[in-house]
């Protein structure tokens, strides 16, 4: 236990990078629920939120891949001003995904905000 608790100590950006890489996926299925976006406008929307910030380098392979697991799907726009666009939005499996994970967050987030406020 004490081992654990150095690892906290020292670092506790790591497990800050750890936590957030952990929600992103959900944070931008959240951002994709109510209208389909580029990459670039979702790397964009993230820097907004505060400790969000996301780089095209994490952002695209991550959407790829929620692509493959059937959560999003996209289809090319052509842009007025450059290349086409990707575009993506929530599928079914998605929206079903996200409003699990929500349920979720909101007992896991709960829970810990009960712990850290607890009074020894």
């Amino acid at each position: 236990m004490s081992g654990m608790v150095g690892t906290v100590g020292t670092h506790p950006d790591r497990q800050i990078a750890e936590l957030r890489r952990g929600v992103l996926e959900y944070c931008v299925m959240a951002l994709l629920q109510g209208e389909e976006r580029y990459g670039f406008d979702l790397v964009r929307e993230l820097a907004t939120w505060e400790g969000m910030k996301t780089g095209e380098g994490t952002l695209y392979p991550l959407l790829g891949r929620l692509r493959r697991d059937g959560l999003l799907e996209s289809r090319w726009h052509e842009s007025p001003s450059g290349p086409p666009r990707r575009y993506y939005r929530l599928t079914e499996q998605g929206r079903d995904a996200l409003a699990r994970f929500r349920l979720e967050w909101a007992r896991f987030a709960g829970a810990v905000g009960d712990m850290l406020g607890r009074k020894p």
